[in-house]
Order: C-alpha cells, then structure tokens, then sequence
C-alpha cells in the first residue's frame, strides 16, 4: 500500500502537502485510493477514471454551508496543479444535506471515521493522512481493495445509489470485479 500511495502522483502530491490542507481531523478519502489501486493493478494510466479527490474533515463548531464552501475554494486553489478535481466536505454537517440529495435522512456523524463507515464500497472506505507518518483508516481493511473487488457497504446506501455508483466503474474498468447488491444485504 505505501508504494501505491507514494507512486500516485495526485495522492503523493496531496499527502506532501498535509499541512497546507490545516482542516480538524482532515483525511483524503474514497474512491481517488480505491480507483489508484484498481489503475496499478488493470496496467491503466495513474489517472485513468478518477474524477475528483475528496478531502473530508469535521468541525463541528461551523456547521454553515458558507464556511465549508469557503474552505473548499481555498482547498481547490492550494491543488490547482492536481490533474482531478478536488471536492472537500465537513462531515460534521452532511445530516443537514443528506436528505435533499439522497432522499432519507440519517443521523449525524460523530467523527471522520465513523463518516468513512458509511462509505458505498468496502473498498473505497478508506482515509489517508500524513501529519507526521501516514496514518490510515480502514474500517473493512484492505483485502477488497487490495483483491480488487467492489463490495457494497450496504450500512446507509441504497442499492439504486450502488448501481449508479459501479456503473461508471464498469465503463472504466470492465475487468474490475464487481458484487452484486444482494452480496452485501445478506451480510447485513
């Protein structure tokens, strides 16, 4: 996993930068280190596919769309030389958005990793940072992402939303394994 992190460029690029980022208990998360691993291990280009990197934090003390707008722009600016988007949200707020966008609410997060928790895909439930040493979080481990396989987390998702999510991997990496939804509601 450490050669993958330090050989992709837009995630070494990232995790260099750590300090910069100075968000409350920031993490580079989901499909960016799913999709690089699946590109190494399909021989595809280090980008192939990827279309954001997304950097989650929590700060539960402003809750305002206004300041995590604000922070995303300063976030985006910092990564401007990045050749993938960079989409940064506080988890301590999603519970005021979720509903509107996915149509039921949930309860509010307690913390990063109980955001990543909730994550689509096995695989994709991953965070990454670089305070110091790299630290990482993997509340399913590493053996879907490692394999690679696609698994649902099927602990908030829907399966319409699993569907639309795996649909654009398929296209980009028709030889990706993929399970299917009922796979992951029996493990429930």
């Amino acid at each position: 996993m450490s050669g993958l992190i330090a050989g992709h460029p837009a995630i070494a690029s990232i995790l260099r930068r750590w300090d910069e980022i100075a968000l409350p208990d920031a993490w580079l998360t989901g499909s960016i280190v799913a999709q690089a691993r699946w590109n190494e291990h399909f021989g595809f280009d280090p980008h192939h596919g990827i279309a954001d990197a997304d950097i989650v934090y929590f700060d539960a003390d402003d809750l305002s769309a206004e300041a995590e707008e604000r922070t995303e722009l300063r976030i985006a600016a910092l990564f401007a030389d990045l050749p993938v988007r960079v989409d940064v949200k506080n988890q301590a707020r999603v519970h005021l958005w979720y509903a509107a966008k996915f149509g039921y609410a949930i309860i509010p997060y307690r913390s990063v990793p109980d955001a990543i928790g909730t994550y689509p895909t096995t695989a994709a439930a991953i965070g990454l940072r670089r305070p110091t040493d790299l630290e990482m979080i993997a509340p399913f481990g590493l053996a879907d992402l490692l394999r690679p396989v696609v698994r649902a987390n099927a602990t908030q998702i829907t399966e319409s939303y699993y569907e639309m999510k795996v649909a654009r991997w398929r296209r980009h990496l028709p030889e990706l394994e993929i399970l299917p939804w009922r796979e992951a509601v029996s493990r429930r």
